[in-house]
Formats: structure tokens, sequence, C-alpha cells
């Protein structure tokens, strides 16, 4: 008896599927009618076909990295004035781009005024090391502040900064902007330690180190913690005007030329 004849593109469908192979599932057939036409090898369809998984694949795991990282989109190196940071500012930003400070586990601290762009450039930074594949988060130091004594309240702190321990990169922005309280801050400098020397910190703060016993509260926890964050640092000073004011001057600036080409 013979036996029923298989319709071998359903099979490869199905077997791709379970296989969770879905560009193959998706391309095979077209890749092989193609493959037929321009009397490709064998080597040359598999080729094609596995360059189009991974290639999916990439793209989905970074569509994940991003959705993870928290960051905010707006904030791309596309939309960055890099005309207005010094030289040495841009030298400084163009050895990070490449992501090896994350695999030394090195840290990268920004300083300067509000407004000058340490938030925008840290965050630019990081969308395109998550873009490279590398796992960053973002957050406030209020709000990660929050999230530490909540977890320590509920006796759930050493998993929490388990899971920070997960990422790459930590993004912590605006330490000092506001002023915390002491446990508040005892958290944090738990945080610090734990990931001492076992993940990358990037953090922003309008305070210099010299002023930074307002955040730690006294001089011992202050020098530790700075300790830590230097010892494999990146610092980067932003000695720029603000942004935001710059703007709002040209903005009023060319409101006033406008109404005094009206009234003339």
């Amino acid at each position: 008896m013979a036996k029923p004849k298989v319709d071998v593109t359903l099979q490869m469908t199905d077997q791709f599927r379970e296989l969770r192979l879905p560009s193959f599932r998706d391309h095979f057939q077209l890749a092989a009618d193609r493959a037929a036409t321009e009397n490709l090898s064998h080597l040359n369809y598999l080729s094609e076909l596995t360059t189009r998984e991974c290639e999916t694949r990439r793209e989905g795991r970074i569509r994940r990295l991003m959705a993870r990282s928290r960051l905010p989109l707006g904030k791309t190196w596309d939309s960055f004035d890099f005309a207005r940071l010094p030289l040495s500012v841009k030298r400084q930003l163009e050895t990070l781009r490449d992501g090896s400070f994350l695999n030394r586990r090195e840290n990268v601290l920004l300083f300067g005024k509000p407004g000058s762009g340490k938030s925008h450039a840290l965050c630019a930074l990081s969308q395109q090391l998550v873009q490279q594949g590398h796992s960053m988060l973002f957050t406030t130091c209020s709000l990660l502040v929050q999230q530490l004594l909540i977890a320590k309240r509920d006796l759930r702190l050493p998993k929490l900064i388990k899971q920070f321990s997960s990422f790459e990169g930590l993004i912590i922005d605006d330490l000092g902007y506001v002023q915390q309280s002491r446990e508040e801050m005892e958290v944090l400098f738990t945080l610090l330690a734990e990931r001492y020397e076992r993940g990358s910190v990037l953090l922003t703060s309008n305070l210099a180190f010299s002023k930074w016993d307002q955040i730690f509260k006294d001089a011992m926890t202050t020098a530790a913690a700075i300790d830590r964050l230097v010892h494999h640092s990146v610092i980067i000073e932003l000695n720029v005007p603000s942004y935001r004011v710059e703007t709002a001057k040209k903005t009023t600036s060319q409101g006033r030329s406008q109404a005094s080409k009206a009234t003339n």
C-alpha cells in the first residue's frame, strides 16, 4: 500500500513553528523559489534564511531591551546639540559610544548645572548602547530611593538589588537634585556598594563632590560612596550654559524682532 503523499511545504511550516524559527517559516518558500530561479547553491539558500533569522532575533532583543530600559525616547543623539560642548567633552563622549566601558564595569559621572544637557547626553548614549545589545536601566534618583525604601520595608532589598544587577548599566539621573533623608541615602549607598565592580553606574549630578556631604549626610559615608564611584570611572563636566535658558532667550529675542517688524 502506497504511503500518502506528504505536503512538504506544510510539513516544513509546522516544523519551523515547532522549532521557533519564524523567519525560516515565513520566508523559506520564497527563498527556495529564488534559489531555483537564480541557481543558488544549497549553502547560499541556507545562509539567506539563517541571516534573516539572526536579524529578526536581534531586532526582537533590541525592542525588549529598549522597553526594559525605561529610557525617555526623545533624548537621542539626533536631538542633542553637540555644538554647545567643548572639544574635550565631545572626545570623552565619543570614547564611550563603543560600550567597552560596560565590559570593564566602569562608571560614567556627568556633572553640570541644571539645563546643561547632562541627562540628555546620558540617555542618548544609553540608547545607542541598547541598540548595540547592551542592557541598560534608567531611573531618577528620587524614584530609585523610594523603590529601595519600599523593598527594605518589605524585606526585599537584596532581591531588588539582584534585579538591578541584571543590567549592565544603571542610569541614576539627578543625584542630589532633591535632598534626600538619611534613611533614603543609606539604601542608595547599599546599592552602590553592592554594585561596586560588578556593573556600571551612569549618573548625573548638579553637585560637585565637595558638596556630596549634603547628599549622604555624613563624611564617612560620603567618602565611601565617592571612592566606589570614582575608582573605575569616566568623569565629565558639562560647564556650559543652560540649554533651556538659551532657548528661552532665543525665543524671546525672535518674538521681539517679529513684533518690531510688525510695527514698522
